[in-house]
This record gives structure tokens, sequence and C-alpha cells, in this order.
């Protein structure tokens, strides 16, 4: 376990504007905290900006409080902007990544460079929306940005972001989807907006929209989803990136692209954390990331020849086998430094899916089907994992449970440990009796009592064999060569553990199921799969991190510490299987501004055996603010279910000022299903 954390109080050294309006072009508005020396008007120094809609005031300000004061007694200003439309910037939040947030951004960008305190350098760093939008606004070259570090980021948006994957449609569409239904129709603080927030506050609400059904009106990777993925043109980059990801998170696939193809200084580094700043990573061992990010801005900002250029390209956690469960405290395993990216030390072991397993000669002639349950699917976890525990029990299962409705190869015993670092391909010679079908591949860590440990996994949506731009229906009864990108890793295998692919014809609720049910069929002599093995005399151990350092913590009083729980819940007299994840936040108050906040999200995933068309997934969120001179309340649902051809939805929103409602809309919509 880490040491407790190295807490500065640096309020001596820094000033705090607590809110700073930034004007744009064309009237507006937006709001920005600022943290900086307090010489920094004598002395100016560079600019970090984090640029997110999570509503600075109340909604990232414990997190916030940590983190900018520390940076900026290192000798920066830290600007924490509101994206248009959130928190209490001027604007409407339409959608994600659309490109007026990208203009807006730098016009940002050049307002901070020109203020009396900054010395004319800016860096853009943010974990998730913010780690996205740092390399879009990276790829659009606004001159005073020298720097980025994006954290849990994508590089596309189509397949490695919430939405699909694979082109199969992900439950986290909807996850997401509806926690920012809520999220764009929250209201400004009065304390801030004056007394216009109402007014204010209905205007965003009249233009709120569900964005699930407006994502699923592009189920291929179309101009919609290639604008803000950087992958399009990776050559408009031209400042140097340091990407951060965690091998429990969802994005953690954009560390190795940017590492491959960016031709700018560019270094990763990937711990075993989930979609949280490593500083405050779970599991542990989280590190002094903050200490790494002042590092990377010292040499980009403000030119201090500290070495990082000599850093690996890639530092990576290389994991150790461990028994399955939800949540782990701690991952053991040791840091590792791979000097480029491809890297030629890693070799790929090719391994047939034989009858009797996974072997080195491959049999053929030998058909293999398998008509997973609904339910297979079950022990996946979380597509992202958010809270590790905090959210809810969010890790993979043991994976025998999902094993049970798959085929399955097993490898021999291992008798020394193998290290597998990047990403595994699985090739499948497979035939469908449905036309739409989709396909589950597992790499599982095999102990000896039989327990099965998730190391990655990989999605394929069936009509997307060829292109995820012009999908093609099956032909019953007919063979297609296919090959299945697993997520990347870096995990130990131990001596006396078997390696196990398992293959499956759903995965639910992780994968809307296919309209069918269908059987798969694999074929032996060219099923295999492709294993990146990193030799034993070829690992590079690295030193590791320094401590974990952080600012003083907001101050708060909890009144209810809240709760969080994952059901699974089975209806014997129904057949029906029904996912309930409940998140509640509790109530507190942010002592300093003396704001009440309750933040609650249910959601829930139902499917009954034999019959996929009964699939739903339903979001509610609860939001509420209270102080002696505000009262604003937001409850959002959001719920799918679809039959052969649509996808249907029906969606409220309702907002209360004073306990009182004023503004209540649904919607019902229709999506048809497009291959899928």
């Amino acid at each position: 376990m880490n040491a407790e954390p190295i807490i500065r109080d640096v309020s001596d050294k820094i000033d705090v504007i607590e809110l700073a309006w930034i004007p744009m072009s064309d009237g507006r508005r937006l709001a920005a905290r600022l943290w900086m020396p307090k010489d920094a008007l004598r002395n100016p120094v560079p600019a970090v900006l984090e640029y997110i809609p999570y509503r600075r005031r109340d909604g990232s300000r414990a997190r916030d409080e940590e983190m900018h004061p520390w940076v900026a007694a290192q000798g920066y200003v830290c600007a924490r902007v509101d994206i248009a439309g959130s928190g209490d910037s001027d604007g409407l939040l339409r959608d994600e990544y659309l490109k007026q947030e990208q203009d807006d951004a730098l016009e940002i960008i050049a307002w901070l460079a020109t203020q009396p305190w900054c010395s004319g350098s800016v860096g853009m760093m943010g974990i998730s929306w913010g780690g996205f939008n740092g390399l879009q606004v990276a790829a659009r070259r606004p001159p005073a940005l020298k720097a980025v570090i994006a954290l849990c980021a994508t590089v596309d948006r189509y397949h490695d972001d919430v939405h699909f994957m694979g082109g199969c449609l992900l439950a986290d569409n909807m996850d997401w989807g509806g926690a920012f239904f809520a999220y764009a129709g929250l209201p400004p603080d009065p304390q801030m907006a004056g007394p216009d927030w109402k007014k204010r506050w209905l205007e965003r609400l009249e233009v709120l929209q569900p964005f699930p059904p407006l994502w699923l009106g592009h189920q291929r990777r179309d101009e919609f989803w290639k604008h803000g993925s950087v992958c399009e043109d990776y050559a408009a980059i031209q400042t140097p990136v340091l990407g951060v990801s965690g091998w429990a998170d969802g994005y953690t696939a954009a560390v190795f692209r940017l590492a491959e193809h960016l031709s700018v200084r560019c270094k990763g580094i990937v711990g075993p954390w989930g979609h949280l700043y490593p500083q405050r990573g779970v599991p542990d061992p989280a590190i002094g990331f903050l200490q790494e990010a002042v590092r990377w801005w010292d040499r980009w900002l403000k030119g201090k020849p500290n070495g990082v250029e000599k850093d690996p390209t890639l530092r990576l956690y290389l994991q150790d086998s461990v028994p399955p469960q939800s949540h782990y405290d701690f991952r053991p395993g040791k840091w590792i430094g791979i000097d480029r990216w491809p890297a030629a030390e890693i070799e790929r072991h090719r391994l047939a899916l034989n009858p009797h397993g996974l072997e080195e000669h491959p049999i053929t002639g030998v058909a293999l089907s398998v008509r997973s349950p609904e339910t297979t699917g079950l022990a996946g976890g979380e597509w992202c994992a958010y809270g590790l525990g905090k959210v809810a029990p969010e890790m993979p299962l043991d994976q025998r449970i999902d094993d049970a409705g798959s085929l399955t190869f097993d490898s021999a015993v291992l008798t020394e440990p193998l290290a597998t670092v990047g990403a595994a391909f699985v090739t499948l010679e497979i035939e469908s009796d449905k036309p739409q079908a989709l396909v589950a591949v597992r790499l599982n860590d095999v102990a000896p009592d039989g327990a099965a440990t998730r190391v990655s996994y990989g999605l394929l949506n069936l009509a997307q064999r060829e292109s995820h731009e012009s999908p093609t229906a099956l032909v019953p009864g007919k063979r297609y060569r296919v090959t299945v990108p697993l997520t990347e890793a870096a995990h130990r295998f131990a001596a006396g553990r078997r390696i196990r692919i398992s293959v499956s014809s759903c995965y639910w609720p992780m994968a809307w199921p296919s309209p069918e049910a269908a059987t798969l069929t694999i074929h032996s002599g060219e099923s295999r799969l492709a294993l990146p093995v990193l030799p034993a005399d070829k690992i590079r151990g690295y030193p590791g991190f320094g401590p974990v350092e952080k600012a003083t913590a907001m101050k708060r009083t909890v009144f209810d510490p809240g709760r969080e729980r994952r059901q699974v819940i089975f209806d014997a007299d129904t057949n029906e299987t029904v996912v309930r994840n409940s998140r509640d936040d509790g109530l507190a108050r942010i002592d300093e501004i003396g704001t009440v906040i309750h933040y609650g999200k249910v959601k829930e995933f139902a499917i009954a055996r034999n019959d996929p068309l009964t699939a739903r997934t339903t979001v509610s969120t609860e939001v509420h603010y209270k102080r002696e001179d505000w009262d604003a309340r937001l409850e959002t649902r959001i719920q799918m279910t679809a039959d052969k051809t649509h996808f249907i939805f029906h969606s409220t929103v309702d907002a209360y000022d004073g306990g009182v409602r004023f503004f209540s809309r649904g919607f019902d919509q229709k999506i048809p299903r497009d291959h899928r």
C-alpha cells in the first residue's frame, strides 16, 4: 500500500480569484477560477488551462482544490474554465466536443497568454472531457499552446469512447448520456450569475435534449464521429503530449496510439487505476502525478532542461496475476519502461484455437458452436471504472460465470512467468445463423483452482467486420475471417497459470444484444490468438514515481456520507435478470461558499432469458443545490428499449425552484437500427 499523501498548505504562496470572466468575441463570457503565485504580476508565469463542463464552483471544486493550488505554487497560473452553457458560463451546452467549444478554447488561450500575469506560454491539462479537448485544441495549433497533458482521453471518438466498441453499442452510451442529460440542464449559481440566473437556467432547459438518441443517429463511423477524432490527422498536433491512463479505465488505447503516431515529443504513463487523476489513483499504487505534470510544464512552458525527453516513451505498470474480485485496493506489480512504441523487443506468440485448447500447431476441420445465454457478460464489470469502490464494485468478477456460456480455449500450464504487453488480436474463422450478430472475446488468466481473472477483451459487431463506415449484413451459414483486437494490457501470468481465450455471442449488459439470438460457429485451423509477449530478459524496470502530494483539501461538512450498491437480481418467475447500480453521493455543504449539494444516479439494465428484445436500460438522476438564497433541483430520466427495427427512447426532465416545479418536458423518440 502507498504511504499517506503529503499535504501541502500553499495558501501563503498563491492568490485565488473565485470568478474571472473571460470575454468571447461574440459577447458571451466564460466563467473561470484562477490560482496564481502572489508575485505573478511582477514576475509573469505560464498558464495551465483545464476546460471542462463540470461546474468549477461546486462540481469539480474538491478535486481542483487538491491540484491547482499545488501547481500554482510551483510557478504557474492555473485556470479552471467552465465550457459555454455549463457552470456559470454564458451560452448553451448542446453536445460534446463541438467546433464552437474548440473555437472558444482558442480565444481562452489567447486571453490567458496576453494577461499581465502570464509569460505568454499556455498548457492544457485535463481528464476525460478535458483530455479529449486538449488534444482537439492542440490540433488547431493556437500559437500560445506549448504542451498538453491528456488523461483518460481518446484519439477516435467512434471506436474508443463510451458509445461504441468494435461497432457494438455500449451500455455507457446510456450511462454517460443519462448523466450528461442532467449536467447540461443544471443552473448557474445566483451568486455568480446575478439576478437573471433563473432566466439563464430556463434558456438551458429549453434547448436540452436527450443525448443517447442523438448519438444513435450516427451508428456508423461517419463525419459526426470523425470530428474531434485526432486520429484523422495526427500530424496536426505539433505540441508535446503526455498521455496518461489506467488499466481499469476505458481509455487506455489513446496512450499507445499517441506514442505510435505523433511526430512530436510524446510520452505515456499507464498505471493500475481507473478513470481518475493518478494522484487519486485506485487501485494503488497511486503516484506523485502533480510532480510529473510540473516536470512536463517546466520543460515545455519554461524551457528548463530537466531531462523529460530521456524518460521512456511508455512507463507502464506490469500487473501480476491476482484472484478475480469486484474491487482492488492495491494491484501487485512493477513499473517498467518501454523506450519506443511499437517496441521491437515484443514478440508475437501465435496459438491456434484448437478443439482441445490453445496450441502451437493448428488442427483443421473442426467446427465448434455457441449460442450464449443473453446474460453472458454479467461478470464483465464496468466498461470504464470511475469510482472503483466508491461508486460501486466495478471490476470484472470471476470469469467462470461468463465462461459457462462461452467457447473456451486453454493453454497448457505455464512453467514460467509470461508477460504480455500491448494489444492481443484474435482471428476467427466464423459463421452465424443470423444476419446480425456480435462476438465477444476475452483473454483470461486461469489459476490452478480454476478461478479466472479477465486480462483484456474485445467486441466486434460482425456487420462491421470489414468497415465501421459501411456495414453489411452477414449471410447465414457463410464463413468469414474476422480479427478482434483486444484492449491493451501489461500483465504477467504467473507460473502454474493457464492462458484462456473465451468466445461468446453476447456480452450483456456492457453491449446491447443483437435483435435475434445468434449461434456462432468457430472453425479451427485459421482461428488463432496473437499474443504480444515481452521476454523476461527484455523487461526493463523503471524506478517509479515520487510520493503522492496534494494541496490542502476543500473544507466541507458532511450530513450524509451516501451509499453505493451494485446488485444483480434474478426473477425466477419471469426469467428476467436485472443489474441495478445505485449511486448516492450523500449530502454535504461546501463550507467556503455555503452550498449544500446532493447528487444521485440509478442505472438499471434488464433482460429476459431467450429474448434479446426484452432488453431495457434506464438511467435516472437527481441533482439538488441549496443555500439560504437558493433551492434548485433537477430530475432526469431516460429509458431505452428496442424492437427488431428500432431503438425506442422515453425521456423526461423536471426542474424545481424552491420546491416548486417550473419546467417539465418529455421526449419520445424512435431511431432505426442500423446493422445492429
